[in-house]
């Protein structure tokens, strides 16, 4: 199991290469002229007509044992300085490979050289992924229908009520409606008979208390005078 994952890893190494080789490009210097003290095209105006990126490489051709290729600072370019150089390519065939982005400084190995013209400066393009996420679709609020007003309905107004006429009765009685016949009408209620007074109930007591009394009296008289 662990050998198929290495060997796996080891597939994915070859892709990703194979990947990165295909599309790296490689640029002669100068074109047919090569590099030389007396090109027929500016160098630099040669490097503005093409887009080189990381991984990109140069050919410098030239004779070798005259002359070379010198990796330089800014200062040094701009000065044409060859001492202490950064890198120095004498094979004749030199090949030189972009591993970052950024100007890249080159001079000829001899000062004279440099002063003419043999000298270049290239810009490496910064890498950037090349996947582009398109922006979401904008939303537009949808608009909302116009809100017509309802027609308020009128309500009928209602008829006003009318009430029989009440007919004028004559004075003492209350008044009767118009229309009505008077037959039909409840009859009053009887007045309540007067109460009886109580005067003989209390007369009749008056008069058993007397002769209890007199009763009394008699027999009293009549023991004492047996006495």
């Amino acid at each position: 199991m662990g050998s198929l994952s290495f060997l796996g890893f080891l597939f994915g190494v070859f892709i990703m290469r194979s990947l990165s080789s295909s599309q790296a490009h490689k640029f002669l210097v100068g074109g047919k002229d090569g590099w030389e003290s007396n090109p027929s095209e500016n160098y630099n105006h040669w490097a503005e007509r093409n887009r080189f990126q990381v991984n990109d490489t140069l050919v410098f051709k030239y004779k070798k044992g005259s002359d070379s290729v010198l990796v330089v600072t800014k200062d040094q370019y701009n000065s044409c300085n060859t001492t202490s150089p950064k890198q120095s390519l004498t094979d004749g065939e030199s090949v030189f490979k972009f591993n970052r982005s950024g100007p890249f400084y080159f001079i000829s190995g001899t000062g004279d050289n440099c002063k003419k013209g043999q000298k270049l400066i290239i810009i490496v393009l910064t890498v950037r992924n090349k996947t582009h996420h398109a922006p979401p679709p904008s939303t537009a609020p949808v608009p909302k229908p116009p809100v017509s007003p309802s027609p308020t309905a009128e309500t009928p107004a209602s008829p006003p009520t009318t009430q029989p006429p009440v007919a004028k009765s004559p004075k003492g009685e209350s008044p009767q409606p118009a229309g009505v016949n008077p037959s039909d009408l409840d009859p009053p209620a009887p007045a309540p008979a007067p109460s009886k007074s109580s005067a003989p109930g209390f007369t009749g007591s008056v008069g058993l208390a007397l002769g209890i009394s007199i009763g009394v009296s008699l027999v009293l008289g009549s023991f004492v005078g047996m006495v």
